[in-house]
């Protein structure tokens, strides 16, 4: 079995040590004042980078930690994994829920077990995959919009010290809905930013996270599967535990409306078909280029232990696939000298609550109407994002292997 934290390290990331290592060392004592013995409420905590943060926080000994997730298989493993580590620290008072941070029965969840000084949400649609149609693009902006300004709403009659939403690289002049969705996202955390303590970061891809390609990659060997691998697209890279890092650095020392980002240079991005070639390497096993998608079912019916692993790269032909990522524009204002490594959008656009609010009543007044496609929604979202730019092929990722 193949070592996945050491092949990250060792072809992926390429760093021996986090890349935030140093930037937690010279801000531990602050850290360790704004997080030891207080309460923390983390919303998405069982997912690769919710359950990354705990772990990043937990070094810092909280006094309280309740996590929610929708996920009930997925809370009951972060809690096995924190319970099982002798190095980990667990607050006394430490507490999984299952259940939407949308659902009635979280409200009062929230206002019984509150106040929270660390509030952290994590809980989002995640994959350009998930943008197929109306009704999947509709649940992605009901997740990652409507709710997250019901929650805010919620947060300025009980304010936290400190409160983070994770955006994405793909909110950076954004082609996909997914990307968009998280950068209106962004939009509406900033109309609250100068009444809450409200940070968020953008980040790169999280190498093995769940449900990515690469971690597939181990479920199809797992079921004797062929690998499928985009040729054209690169993208940057972290480690799960540098996910969590980032996200806790944006959280406790950001100021309210920044928005952060890992300093990573251009020649730094990866090829998922290098990275693809170096797994089948590390894994002393070689593949067998096929050329379709069908060629590789087929040999993989008679593929045995030991044998050239069937591999099918193509070109990107599906909608919202941007070959590279990027995570600032021309146009924003970046600080890339307070922090080794991390780069701070500061002049992110502020809208008045009235602003935002009448986007998401339009948009929802639109989804209402029975009478609307994926076209309509992707052009109200441009009306208020000007540098969205929609990749339409008519071909989804759900017709992918």
């Amino acid at each position: 079995m193949i070592d996945i934290p050491n092949f990250i390290n060792t072809y992926i990331t390429k760093r021996d040590t986090s890349l935030f290592e140093k930037d937690i060392q010279a801000n531990a004592a602050i850290l360790s004042e704004k997080i030891k013995g207080k309460s923390v409420l983390v919303i998405g905590g069982a997912g690769t980078i919710g359950s990354s943060y705990i772990k990043a926080i937990l070094k810092f000994e909280p006094g309280k930690l309740y996590v929610v997730d929708t996920n009930e298989n997925g809370l009951t493993e972060l809690t096995r994994t924190l319970r099982s580590d002798a190095n980990t620290f667990v607050p006394e008072d430490y507490k999984t829920y299952p259940m939407s941070f949308g659902d009635p029965v979280f409200e009062k969840l929230f206002l019984a077990e509150g106040p929270f000084d660390i509030v952290a949400n994590f809980a989002a649609h995640k994959h350009v995959r998930s943008e197929k149609d109306k009704y999947s693009i509709e649940a992605m902006i009901d997740n990652n919009v409507f709710k997250a300004k019901a929650f805010l709403d919620l947060l300025m009659d009980h304010k936290p010290e400190h409160f983070f939403c994770v955006s994405t690289d793909k909110a950076a002049n954004p082609v996909n809905v997914m990307g968009a969705s998280k950068k209106l996202m962004e939009e509406v955390i900033m109309a609250y930013s100068n009444d809450l303590q409200i940070t968020t970061a953008r980040f790169a891809n999280v190498a093995f996270s769940n449900g990515s390609l690469l971690a597939g990659y181990i479920e199809r060997l797992f079921q004797n599967q062929p690998i499928s691998c985009p040729a054209d697209v690169k993208r940057f890279f972290v480690s799960p535990e540098e996910s969590g890092q980032i996200c806790m650095l944006a959280c406790m020392l950001g100021k309210s409306g920044d928005i952060f980002f890992p300093k990573l240079a251009e020649e730094q991005m990866a090829f998922f078909k290098d990275i693809t070639i170096d797994f089948f390497k590390a894994s002393q096993r070689p593949i067998l280029e096929c050329q379709s998608d069908e060629e590789a079912k087929q040999k993989a019916l008679t593929t045995k232990e030991g044998d050239p692993y069937p591999v099918y790269f193509f070109d990107t032909d599906t909608s919202g696939e941007k070959l590279y990522e990027e995570f600032f524009t021309d146009t924003d204002v970046v600080d890339q000298d307070t922090y080794e490594s991390l780069g701070v959008i500061k002049n992110a656009r502020k809208l008045s609550q009235a602003e935002i609010s009448r986007t998401i009543l339009d948009l929802k007044n639109l989804m209402d109407s029975g009478s609307y496609d994926k076209t309509a929604i992707v052009d109200l979202l441009k009306e208020q994002l000007p540098d969205f730019e929609h990749i339409e092929t008519g071909k989804s990722l759900d017709q992918k292997m």
